[in-house]
């Protein structure tokens, strides 16, 4: 039976006809707050975003295997009826060669393996006649062109009437894709040429994946993040588990799943290894350069990254998997979702959460390996944030920031594809599903396709690759994958034992305990005092765009985040410096206003290309700095926190200009003030040197015992430090500082006589230090008065 029914609560939200014929259909997508359908070219440009969109129904045949496993099957029927009387793949339309592959065609060929199965029983579907498999098999033809490259690798995308090279189609300008992109094909390719009998959907998918294997870098066993098409150069180095590689990996496991050549799992052990070497630092998988691995190249993570503990599962690696898993699931606890990236910390980077299924997908692999019911738990609450955080009237919301709870109009197709597929199996028993699951892999999309094809089906004709000596040394996992009772016998708590020691990663549950060096007893308070500036942890620091020319003259400052390159402007004053729009806006091709650019203020409008790449050109340009505004409509910093705008990579050295983020309503106000006025200065500073407005100085207060030394210089820092030190009697403490504990969590009651440097007074977090009682909670930081 589903844990509390949760299974049958999907399923019904999952069929409802709000989702599809009331809003979305035939639409690729579904906008859950406007209660339409998401069609490309009639709602603002999205950016990259909407190369998954071509005009093909893409919701629709991303989730029709998954109507099958619900055991919706006259729902399938009828979806599968409309899907071949309404779609059309002659569209003159560009898009994502690898979206539209797993979405649409793993779509198409999962559909019609179910269809398939459904027909052989002779209950329903008897009027199929692979039309989904010919479906498949036009969409791979219009898809071919994209491998038009000499190197093999295909062009990230292609125009589906057009091609790549014809004048009409709109694109083929492009040099470079990701390794994903590229590597992402096989499963899709080799299943509709052994499917069709046509080999060459799996010939040119090989062929891209022989050249990710001859690219690697040979001392390490990694590969970069981005290569150029044409003549196989790393564009990015930097090498992880996450987004830009991440499937990639998969794949070559995969493949050798679904295709049984060994060749793949040779190829996947030597990369495997190489991971484990060198990204995984327990429980962090963290990027590194491919050429000089032991290097991080940032310090924070991306939730692509939650699919590796299921891939690490597949091979039956189980403790790392528990581990990366549990990391996971704490800071899901912490921040209701996954953010589109974090930290090493644990704080968000990156705050949207676009209902990412990655880590569904790992808990369900995880129970599947383990039987441990913990990860029932762990679905359960997955489940329980989708209903409270997500769910809207006609559907659920992306999450755009999880600080904030903020919601965007937008349902991506591997939300119901996906997400819903892992859960639902995740609480169901076989017994419940109408196909036997183990006899399917899954593609990256969740797509099911049949473990048969490699004995069932021809492999490719021209298959001349050949198995090259290993570097790597075998280990238990390399060509088997063993059950949890032959790794841990008779011991089933193992997964908990591993996972108890990241129970309170994130700091979140944990048990205030004293230190084990702290004896009982009564301490006196002796306070040691001094000023500091300086948080304990990395902070954004706000900075803002003050308009100083007339008829502003310093009164308009709008809040904006900085970037973790370029010219620090909280060490390095720039000065006034009048503003223009960069053409093209995005700046993500050849600046055409460069003479009209030399030395003002680019503004330059996000997407499309990664911020260095902007600044870079724009720097180039003669540009003495950068103003980002943000693409998405509506954002405000009001309503979002601000974050650090990161580099691509690559060494970011080379740019010395400032820059700075503006969210699309202070934008719209600098770019009006620029369209009435024709000529703005504005100074681009720290918040807190705002011109004609001054802040208090704050202080920090640390806690800590008398014995403990201090470490060399710190008493040079201005903080306040409360020294503990054990009295002889409690009447002595009393005459001190006459501290109560009033319960565990409570913190200290302190009273504080009125503190002030020379210069300034000082401050107790956002509190100024008058004389009274106050509150210092030791879990939170927050501080408070006390009443009395």
């Amino acid at each position: 039976m589903c844990l509390l029914l949760i299974c049958y609560h999907l399923r019904g939200i999952f069929s409802s006809p709000i989702l599809f014929q009331d809003y979305a259909y035939p639409a690729d997508e579904l906008m859950p707050l406007s209660c339409r359908g998401r069609v490309r070219g009639l709602e603002p440009n999205r950016g990259d975003i909407d190369d998954s969109l071509g005009k093909f129904s893409l919701t629709l045949i991303d989730t029709l295997d998954t109507l099958v496993l619900l055991n919706k099957l006259d729902e399938f029927e009828e979806a599968v009826k409309k899907t071949v009387q309404d779609v059309r793949f002659d569209n003159d339309i560009v898009v994502s060669v690898f979206e539209t592959n797993i979405r649409v065609l793993g779509g198409l060929l999962g559909a019609h393996v179910m269809a398939d199965v459904l027909k052989q029983r002779g209950e329903r579907m008897q009027w199929y006649r692979d039309e989904l498999l010919h479906m498949a098999k036009e969409l791979g033809y219009r898809l071919l062109p994209a491998f038009n490259t000499t190197s093999g690798l295909p062009y990230p995308r292609v125009n589906l009437r057009y091609g790549v090279v014809s004048p009409l189609s709109r694109t083929g300008t492009e040099s470079d894709t990701c390794t994903a992109c590229a590597g992402t094909m096989i499963l899709e390719f080799a299943a509709l040429s052994r499917l069709s009998g046509d080999p060459i959907f799996e010939e040119h998918a090989r062929k891209a994946m022989d050249v990710l294997w001859e690219k690697r870098q040979r001392g390490s066993d990694l590969v970069g993040t981005v290569i150029n098409i044409h003549n196989g150069d790393w564009v990015r180095r930097d090498s992880g588990v996450g987004a830009g590689i991440d499937s990639y990996y998969e794949y070559l496991m995969k493949a050798y799943i679904l295709l049984g050549d060994k060749v793949y799992l040779d190829r996947f052990n030597t990369h495997y290894s190489a991971i484990m070497k060198y990204i995984s630092q327990p429980p962090l998988l963290l990027n590194v350069h491919m050429h000089n691995p032991t290097v991080n190249v940032r310090s924070w993570m991306d939730s692509l990254l939650a699919f590796f503990p299921g891939l690490q599962v597949l091979r039956g690696d189980l403790k790392p998997a528990i581990e990366t898993h549990e990391m996971l699931y704490q800071v899901t606890k912490q921040h209701n979702f996954l953010p589109e990236a974090f930290t090493t910390e644990f704080r968000v980077h990156w705050g949207q959460h676009p209902l990412r299924p990655e880590f569904a997908e790992s808990t369900y692999f995880l129970y599947k390996a383990t039987g441990d019911p913990y990860y029932l738990k762990v679905g359960q609450s997955i489940v329980e944030k989708l209903n409270t955080h997500a769910r809207v009237p006609c559907g659920f919301a992306a999450v755009q920031d999880v600080r904030t709870g903020t919601h965007e109009d937008r349902m991506d197709s591997f939300f119901l594809a996906e997400m819903f597929k892992y859960l639902y199996l995740l609480f169901s028993e076989k017994t419940q599903l109408p196909i036997d699951i183990d006899d399917y892999i899954f593609t990256t999309e969740a797509h099911l396709l049949p473990v048969s094809l490699s004995t069932t089906q021809a492999s490719c004709h021209t298959n001349n690759t050949v198995r090259e000596p290993q570097a790597h040394k075998d280990d238990l996992f390399s060509y088997s994958c063993p059950s949890a009772q032959t790794l841990f016998p008779n011991n089933p708590t193992f997964a908990k034992t591993i996972r108890d020691s990241y129970k309170y990663l994130t700091g979140l549950g944990r048990t205030q305990h004293s230190s084990p060096d702290s004896q009982k007893g009564v301490y006196k308070l002796k306070l040691v005092a001094e000023v500091s500036q300086t948080p304990e942890h990395e902070e954004v620091v706000a900075l803002i765009v003050q308009l100083i020319s007339p008829p502003f003259l310093g009164r308009t400052a709008l809040t904006a985040g900085p970037a973790k390159f370029g010219k620090d402007l909280t060490k390095q004053e720039h000065g006034v410096s009048s503003i223009v729009k960069s053409v093209p806006y995005t700046a993500c091709g050849p600046i055409e206003n460069a003479v009209e650019l030399q030395g003002h203020i680019a503004l330059a409008l996000r997407g499309d290309c990664m911020f260095a790449a902007k600044a870079r050109r724009l720097q180039e340009a003669g540009a003495t700095g950068v103003i980002f505004i943000d693409h998405r409509e509506g954002s405000s910093s009001a309503e979002t926190p601000l974050f650090q705008m990161v580099g691509d990579g690559e060494p970011t050295d080379d740019i010395t200009v400032p820059l700075v983020f503006l969210f699309s309503k202070e934008g719209a106000t600098l770019t009006a003030a620029l369209q009435e006025h024709h000529n703005v200065d504005v100074l681009l500073l720290p918040k807190e040197k705002q011109i004609g407005k001054e802040k208090p100085e704050k202080l920090n207060i640390k806690f800590r015992l008398a014995k403990e030394e201090f470490a060399e210089g710190e008493m040079e820092s201005t903080t306040i430090h409360l020294v503990l030190e054990q009295s002889e009697t409690a009447t002595e403490m009393n005459t001190e500082l006459q501290p109560r504990f009033p319960s565990q969590n409570a913190g200290l009651l302190l009273p504080v006589t009125d503190l002030r440097s020379e210069n300034a007074g000082c401050a107790m977090g956002n509190v100024s230090a008058k004389p009274g009682l106050y509150h210092l909670s030791s879990s939170q930081g927050d501080h408070k008065p006390s009443p009395g």
